[in-house]
């Protein structure tokens, strides 16, 4: 009798358990690698290099500032925010450069960033997980994929529960060059941002020589963020 009442209470115990996983089913997607929220801000130093032509280039640095200024509902009743960027040499003085928009998208995160959409992350992010970056646009293809997760240092800081999406790597040291990343850490967002696309000069006395025809390098490492 005391055996089968032992039988009893331990199925039970395995059935209120299943139950439990059934009624609390995962909730944390990993939306808040970027957070959306109108108010927050983001504050990157910026080094640019811009290649006009062979020995032919200007490097800048100076300050970005992203602040999500409002959503709005859309024709599919989705959440767009948009991000007003402002540009500055000192921190003390702002001028507006442009504005670029974010939201969720069955699990993705859609940035319109100068009228062309991008899927630059996936939820939930694994490490190894990949996905064409340009399936929303009419843009080639183009395979994003989460080749790190873990503790980045950015700068002089050091952030905790980061990935890193490796969006292109590639160079033939002989036409081009192509690199490119982005760091999202959760809770923050965007930490980090690496782009380096340029054309290396093809004429018959310079080719494989890897001498910059043009392109431009523009690395961005975040300084500050909060919401105002």
């Amino acid at each position: 009798m005391r055996l089968s009442v032992v039988l009893i209470l331990f199925i039970f115990g395995l059935f209120a358990g299943s139950c439990r996983e059934i009624e609390n089913p995962r909730t944390d997607f990993g939306e808040d690698y970027q957070p959306l929220e109108v108010g927050l801000y983001w504050i990157y130093e910026v080094e640019e290099t811009i290649v006009f032509g062979e020995n032919d280039s200007q490097t800048e640095t100076f300050f970005l500032r992203d602040i999500i200024d409002y959503s709005y509902r859309n024709a599919e009743n989705q959440e767009v925010f948009v991000i007003n960027r402002a540009k500055s040499a000192d921190r003390i003085n702002w001028e507006i450069t442009g504005s670029y928009a974010m939201q969720y998208v069955r699990s993705t995160l859609v940035r319109n960033y100068e009228n062309q959409l991008t899927i630059n992350l996936v939820f939930p992010p694994e490490l190894g997980k990949s996905w064409d970056a340009m399936v929303l646009s009419a843009a080639n293809p183009d395979e994003f994929q989460i080749a790190f997760m873990g503790n980045v240092t950015v700068g002089e800081q050091t952030f905790q529960r980061s990935l890193r999406v490796v969006q292109e790597e590639d160079d033939d040291e002989i036409t081009f060059r192509d690199n490119r990343y982005e760091v999202f850490t959760k809770g923050i967002g965007l930490v980090e941002q690496y782009y380096e696309v340029f054309t290396y000069c093809s004429r018959n006395d310079c080719l494989g020589q890897m001498i910059l025809d043009s392109g431009r390098k523009t690395h961005l490492k975040i300084i500050m963020h909060g919401k105002i």
